[in-house]
């Protein structure tokens, strides 16, 4: 077993060991006893937008499959036809998976019927290659109005930190940039269309998981810090379970 995924399978025990349990039931005789006071791995979301896209995409799942690391997909709807292996490869592989609208269509304005075609086409197309699903929601330019969120149908996930790796595609920076900002209960987003963001992604990947983070998808996340997901309601990141 690698170090990778030595580091991935301690994660994925000190998530579960985090997870609510029921209040113990404490007697005088427990006064006399030290508290042992817990300690949690920062946990970070990895997300990525624009996708699917079938090479750079394809070695991403590869490098996350090789760390054992889970990420969240926003998929583009008129990306999906030709690509539903790899959709469908996302799902087993335990990443989730989410609308970033059918043709990358900012949603603040929309009327509700070409809000749909946006928003419902997508997940409509996601159910027909992974079944039903919620398939939760992020808007492009993460740009929302009451309508938007109103008619969203799942949560708003939006970012806490973001590298704009579009910019220049400087691989060196966006790692620099990404390990500078995170925080325990960072959303972090990527794209997965640039060869140099999957690169940049896979070291940020190995730095975080070196320094004690563990990685869980938005989901997982907000599962992990005991937060009820609302449809409609817009989320950047979630606080540490210890303040």
């Amino acid at each position: 077993m690698t170090w990778k995924k030595t580091a991935a399978a301690v994660c994925l025990l000190a998530a579960v060991a985090a997870l609510p349990a029921p209040a113990p039931r404490w007697t005088a005789a427990d006064a006399a006893v030290p508290l042992e006071v817990e300690s949690r791995p920062p946990l970070v979301a990895l997300t990525f937008d624009d996708g699917p896209r079938g090479d750079t995409t394809g070695a991403l799942l590869d490098g996350l499959a090789l760390r054992e690391v889970p990420a969240t997909f926003f998929l583009v709807g008129s990306r999906l036809e030709g690509r539903e292996e790899l959709v469908a490869r996302m799902a087993a592989e335990g990443h989730q998976v989410g609308v970033h609208t059918y043709d990358h269509t900012a949603l603040t304005g929309l009327s509700r019927r070409d809000y749909d075609a946006q928003v419902g086409k997508t997940r409509a197309a996601l159910a027909a290659i992974l079944g039903d699903g919620d398939f939760w929601l992020r808007p492009p330019y993460g740009m929302t109005d009451d309508a938007a969120c109103l008619w969203a149908g799942s949560p708003v996930i939006l970012w806490s930190v973001d590298p704009e790796d579009w910019r220049d595609q400087d691989v060196e920076r966006i790692v620099g940039e990404v390990v500078e900002h995170v925080e325990d209960g960072s959303i972090i987003l990527l794209h997965d269309i640039y060869p140099s963001s999957v690169q940049a992604a896979l070291q940020v990947v190995d730095i975080l998981l070196e320094r004690g983070c563990c990685f869980v998808t938005v989901e997982q996340l907000m599962e992990r810090r005991g937060v009820e997901p609302e449809a409609g309601r817009v989320y950047r990141r979630f606080p540490p379970a210890c303040q």
